[in-house]
């Protein structure tokens, strides 16, 4: 049968240039590519076409004519030139098999298929006599990427943008793919002038590397940022609205600074926010224009506004034809009153509420629509609000997306909305919040998708994994611990279960503490959460106050819910305490004898249930701007065991946020423990405060204490305490990038109430001479009288700073600056304080 070969002539010029690049050729005809020269040059490749008969040649024509196909049986498939990929593997991608009957048509389809592999930079099939030969050159194989000349942006970044990968297969066209990816990369970040050329060069065993040559450019600064038609704020004021921002030396940390098209559309927006939230209905942005100053140096933006006038909201109505619904309820729901300036964000305030009001009274289908007549002769706009039942809408199913760590099962079982049930936007913001309230996430969105039918809706749940796994460290040094040293490792989401793991060791020269937790925030498959701690506690303090403790104990807890925004929770603790006075503190051979350590000698077995209650209706669990939250816990010492008390603790916070980053917090706890059944409350058991529980003060640095020992005393605990804390989160006006966050705080309350027995001590009748005893009553007992060491003020303590929260590329850094307000001259106190981690 004669030679036949069909090759595609659309195609002709790009495998020639693609083979001319692949075969070592150094003029490409591809533009924007350049081959560089190898360090270990290799000999090319010399491309053979198969022998076609002598008659049938052509005299040197410019372009060779496709030979035609005659049609035929396929006997066999042969493959040639394939050196990595096997013969069984490129007879697999073509649509022809032995026994075929193969026309022009078929091999074009299979030309195309094997082309759309990417495997193949050339690829040629003839037919001859019953044999098919398909004739493939093989893309190179990527060695290495790399990138020349990035100052600007770290090599990380590229790579993250680009798709090619070392081992990967190279196309030209993903590589000028990749190239497009890097230029928009760079222009974001304010190079509009950058440009990238790529390069490959060749290695033995068809392997190439693929250089990326950068020549970033000047950044494109904002030179200037002007406002035509703004007669109701100024420029300076509307500079403040927009992100665009005007080139200034000092400002080296933000990005806002360079020209970005797509921030002129996002500024549009800003505007008109701004203006419709403050009266202003009829504004529009008629233009926003960016120019390239003569010298290329920057740009200058210029927006220019259509205020119209300012108007405020006139008559208020709600129209429902639905028979449940109190329309004069619904109304009293809504925030607006006439002769309120109009405001956008008010508007969707009400929709919302009107929506959640309806949902609450059985109506998952509900349309809320705002009607607008504005009356411009007396600058009014009424306001009609048409409650009407919307199309019944099915959830349809519902996708996770993102999710690399967090199994979907522990996303699911948070959304209050299943597939198969009505769709409820309400429902879907709580679930919303229920996923960021888990911690595990940097971003969650549930969006709409289209479902399967008219009265179907999908839902998209799209999140953003974070670290969850935290390795915490923080130091300090404070007159009775000497040097301390916190080690922690925790994570909250141990396997993507949502399970909470969590160890921590603190060393100190008189301190140490180990701390094993595990928690299961979904316990036997039910919503409750149970969790075990084990922990060990030792002190020693026989250098200062001749006493040392030891504490081991283990305790069991569940929470579970009792409403939508509140939850309890059960616990119970088996402790066994061991205070230990060594030497002769007791004996009669001191010089002083303490009624608070000697009658606490021993150990202790505490047993002790507990219950607990909390409330939390903030509007986001973790950056809350609104709402509050409050929590009570009570602890019963002595069912069984040694100890007998009672301790009550109770927490509340409010939240206003004036912005998104101006927020106020105002924050407030107390506790109070009491023995009962004729038993005191040891040491052990009280509350010690400070450090991060009250800033300007070390750790339990307020409260009573033992001034025997003058600088080197010790703190006792106390009783009962109250502290609160006004705290104002600030704009730091630093691109979020930089993950730097401030607040101003003020901390005040006080601690105190020991026992009156514990304030009392035994005295010798001679201190220069103890072998006479102690001063005994009629019964020989030791007469106990007032320690006047001991200091016990229930008084005010306050202290105000700033503190700065920073997101290091370490980890989380916290960093408080305090200045003492009100103290007593007993009390330790600390100017700084830092507290770092890293997350994985």
């Amino acid at each position: 049968m004669a030679d036949s070969m069909h090759r595609p002539r659309a195609r002709s010029a790009a495998l020639a240039s693609g083979l001319a690049l692949l075969l070592g050729s150094t003029a490409l005809a591809t533009p924007g590519f350049a081959l560089a020269q190898a360090q270990a040059p290799v000999a090319p490749a010399q491309a053979q076409a198969p022998a076609a008969p002598a008659q049938a040649a052509p005299a040197a024509p410019s372009t060779p004519p496709a030979a035609a196909v005659t049609s035929g049986v396929v006997q066999r498939i042969l493959v040639r030139g394939n050196e990595r990929i096997e013969q069984s593997t490129v007879a697999s991608y073509l649509p022809i098999q032995p026994g075929d009957t193969v026309d022009p048509a078929r091999i074009d389809l299979a030309l195309k298929t094997l082309f759309r592999t990417d495997l193949f930079s050339d690829v040629r099939i003839e037919f001859q006599g019953g044999d098919l030969i398909v004739s493939v050159v093989e893309n190179p194989i990527i060695n290495r990427v790399i990138f020349e000349g990035n100052k600007a942006l770290k090599e990380d970044k590229l790579r993250d943008e680009v798709t090619v990968r070392p081992r990967g297969i190279f196309t030209r066209a993903r590589a000028q793919s990749d190239v497009a990816r890097i230029i928009e990369l760079y222009r974001r970040s304010g190079r509009i002038s950058a440009s990238v050329t790529p390069q490959i060069v060749e290695l033995p065993q068809r392997r190439v590397d693929l250089i990326f040559k950068i020549d970033e450019g000047p950044k494109s600064g904002i030179l200037r940022v002007n406002f035509l038609g703004n007669r109701a704020f100024s420029d300076n004021d509307l500079r403040d609205v927009v992100v665009t921002e005007q080139s200034r030396w000092y400002k080296f940390f933000s990005s806002n600074a360079n020209y970005d098209p797509d921030r002129l559309e996002y500024d549009r927006e800003q505007l008109r926010k701004h203006y419709r939230n403050r009266g202003f209905y009829d504004f529009r942005v008629a233009s926003a224009v960016a120019e390239l100053a003569p010298d290329k140096n920057g740009f200058a933006v210029t927006y220019t506004v259509d205020e119209g006038q300012e108007y405020k909201f006139g008559k208020v109505e709600v129209q429902t034809e639905l028979e449940r619904l109190n329309k004069d309820v619904l109304k009293a729901l809504i925030p607006i009153r006439t002769g309120q300036t109009y405001q956008d964000e008010v508007i969707e305030q009400s929709t919302d509420a009107l929506t959640f009001a309806a949902g609450a009274a059985g109506f998952a289908f509900v349309d809320v629509t705002p009607r607008y007549t504005p009356n411009r002769e007396n600058g009014t706009i009424d306001v009609t609000f048409e409650v009407k039942e919307g199309p019944r809408v099915y959830v349809d199913r519902i996708d996770i997306v993102g999710n690399t760590q967090t199994l979907d099962y522990v996303i699911r079982r948070e959304l209050s909305l299943s597939e198969g049930d009505a769709y409820n936007r309400a429902l879907v913001d709580r679930s919303e919040n229920q996923v960021k309230a888990l911690g595990f996430f940097k971003d969650v969105e549930i969006t709409e998708t289209p479902g399967t039918a008219p009265d179907r809706t999908g839902l998209q749940v799209k999140i953003e994994e974070q670290p969850t796994g935290e390795l915490s460290f923080s130091a300090g040094y404070s007159s009775v611990d000497q040097l301390v040293i916190d080690l922690g490792i925790a994570q909250r989401n141990f396997r993507g279960r949502g399970q909470n793991v969590r160890a921590r060791v603190s060393l100190g020269s008189l301190r140490q503490q180990v701390d094993l937790s595990f928690t299961e925030p979904r316990f036997l498959g039910r919503d409750m959460a149970a969790g075990v701690d084990v922990y060990y506690y030792k002190l020693d303090m026989t250098r200062f106050q001749s006493y040392r403790t030891e504490s081991v104990g283990t305790s069991a807890r569940v929470a579970f819910p009792l409403s939508l925004n509140s939850r309890g929770s059960l616990q119970y603790t088996l402790r066994q305490d061991d205070v230990e006075v060594p030497g002769t503190y007791c004996s009669g051979l001191s010089g002083a004898v303490s009624a608070v350590l000697c009658g606490q000698q021993g150990k202790y077995l505490t047993s002790l249930v507990g219950y607990g209650y909390r409330v939390d209706r903030r509007n986001d669990p973790i950056n809350p701007t609104r709402g509050f939250y409050a929590g009570f816990n009570q602890d019963f010492a002595g069912v069984g065991g040694d100890v007998q008390y009672v301790k009550t603790e109770g927490d509340a916070g409010w939240y206003w946020g004036f912005t998104r980053e101006l927020v106020l917090q105002i924050q407030g706890s107390a506790g109070y423990v009491t023995g009962w059944g004729g038993d005191r409350v040891r040491v052990n058991d009280r509350f010690f405060k400070g450090g991060n529980s009250f800033r300007g003060f070390e750790t339990a640095g307020i409260g009573p204490r033992d001034l025997t020992f003058g600088d080197q005393s010790g703190s006792l605990g106390g009783k009962a305490y109250a502290i609160g804390t006004v705290e104002l989160a600030l704009p730091t006006f630093l691109p979020e990038q930089y993950g730097i966050k401030a607040a101003l705080f003020s901390d005040f309350g006080t601690l105190g109430m020991v026992d009156d027995i514990d304030k009392l001590q035994a005295r010798y009748k001679d201190n220069n001479n103890p072998s006479l005893g102690l001063i005994t009553d009629a019964s020989g007992q030791p007469v106990l009288f007032p320690n006047p060491n001991i200091r016990d003020d229930l008084s005010l303590r306050a202290s105000a700073g700033i503190s700065i929260f920073w997101r290091s590329p370490m980890g989380p850094i916290r960093f408080d600056f305090s200045q003492i307000l009100a103290k007593e001259d007993y009390d330790k106190t600390e100017t700084f304080r830092f507290t770092s981690g890293t997350r994985f």
